[in-house]
């Protein structure tokens, strides 16, 4: 298929559908490399690129695609990204991922990801892929953490596994707690924020408290509070839902951001600046999945996996006390 940009009015019949699904039907492409033609920035409605491959389209929509040697979606395994591996059996594997590795290939990255160096180290996660069971870009990736995000993350290893999982994150029964320290002082020692979350409207790149968004529900519990190196509060997160940045959109929507966040806790002139200053990278967000339990594909016994906080975060604050 060949041709600059292509332009296509949506039909009637995809109203309301996925905009990488709609590309794929619309030009013949596989579903992995319409999203991946979306993540490059390569999709346009109403002149402006899609941002999102789960975005809606709507009848009558006028789609410009550039399908001239659509990107192809394939992922190669990378033996040098490094993570370490927590627990693994036939069925999964828990990773602990570090701050600073993506988990999957994104827009602005393909390569250098935990996707490719998994995928180097376990390459049945590639028959996963070939069976249509996980998208190209996530052999056997269920939950994702952010770059700037360290801790833990389950892998499927197989059909049952990938199965599995994904039904008990969308029943809500995984267990993930989260250590995070956030500007301010919080007031109450444990509380509830029932906030939805959607796209930003004045900024589709971010997520926000929106009346149209999806139901989220975030419970802590404070740990610690501080006065220097600034005033800030360390809190242990439960997470009942899992909408993206849910953690970062709540916290800095009651006013205490997580600490290192630059795109939901930006201070100063312009809204320039991260909370806390220089007392961690660029790019690092003081949050760490400090805990993942499940249900053993397998074998059904419950099962519980807690991570350290990370050096670069005790430098902070010292040693907290283990995960109730």
């Amino acid at each position: 298929m060949s041709g600059a940009e292509t332009e296509f009015t949506v039909p009637a019949l995809l109203d309301g559908v996925r905009v990488d699904r709609a590309v794929a039907l619309l030009t013949g492409v596989s579903r992995a490399q319409a999203a991946a033609l979306v993540a490059s920035g390569r999709v346009r409605s109403g002149g402006v690129a899609v941002v999102g491959r789960s975005a809606s389209l709507r009848a009558g929509d006028l789609l410009v695609v550039d399908i001239d040697e659509a990107p192809d979606p394939s992922l190669l395994p990378e033996a040098g990204v490094v993570f370490d591996v927590v627990y693994e059996d036939e069925d999964l594997v828990v990773v602990d991922k570090p701050a600073g590795l993506v988990v999957h290939p994104g827009a602005g990255r393909t390569g250098g990801t935990m996707a490719a160096g998994l995928l180097a180290r376990y390459p049945d996660l590639a028959g996963l892929v070939e069976a249509g069971i996980c998208e190209p870009e996530r052999p056997g990736i269920v939950h994702r953490l952010d770059r700037g995000t360290s801790g833990l993350l389950a892998v499927a290893r197989t059909e049952r596994a990938y199965r599995s999982l994904t039904a008990q994150l969308g029943a809500r029964t995984v267990e993930r707690r989260y250590l995070a320290l956030v500007a301010g002082h919080v007031s109450e020692d444990r509380g509830v924020i029932d906030a939805p979350i959607g796209r930003s409207i004045r900024q589709p790149t971010r997520m926000a408290v929106s009346a149209q968004g999806r139901e989220a529900r975030t419970s802590y519990t404070v740990v610690h509070r501080y006065a220097e190196p600034v005033s800030s509060t360390l809190l242990v997160l439960a997470l009942d839902t899992g909408r993206t940045h849910q953690i970062r959109v709540h916290l800095a929507a009651i006013g205490h951001p997580v600490l290192g966040d630059d795109r939901y806790g930006q201070v100063g002139a312009g809204g320039r600046g991260r909370v806390g200053g220089t007392l961690l990278p660029a790019g690092r967000l003081f949050l760490h999945a400090a805990r993942l339990g499940f249900e053993h594909p397998a074998t059904g016994e419950t099962q519980r996996f807690d991570a350290l906080m990370p050096p670069d975060l005790v430098a902070v604050i010292g040693p907290t006390p283990p995960l109730p």
